[in-house]
């Protein structure tokens, strides 16, 4: 069996790793939205339009 000790520190990876695959998960859904703002710019979509799809600001719609 796990001491107190073990146990704290077992837990703590856990929480570790879920928080990394969070945080990677929503740099994943950035990335995407991202890349369907690019083509759909480059497709001459309005920005209003865009922002209304991705959600993304209009500064971010424009850096691309």
């Amino acid at each position: 069996m796990f001491g107190l000790t073990e146990w704290k520190q077992t837990r703590f990876y856990q929480e570790v790793e879920a928080e990394g695959y969070q945080k990677g998960y929503q740099e994943g859904i950035q990335e995407n939205k991202i890349a369907i703002a690019r083509s759909c710019k480059q497709q001459g979509l309005d920005i209003e339009t865009i922002m209304a799809i991705t959600k993304l600001s209009r500064e971010d719609i424009e850096a691309l």
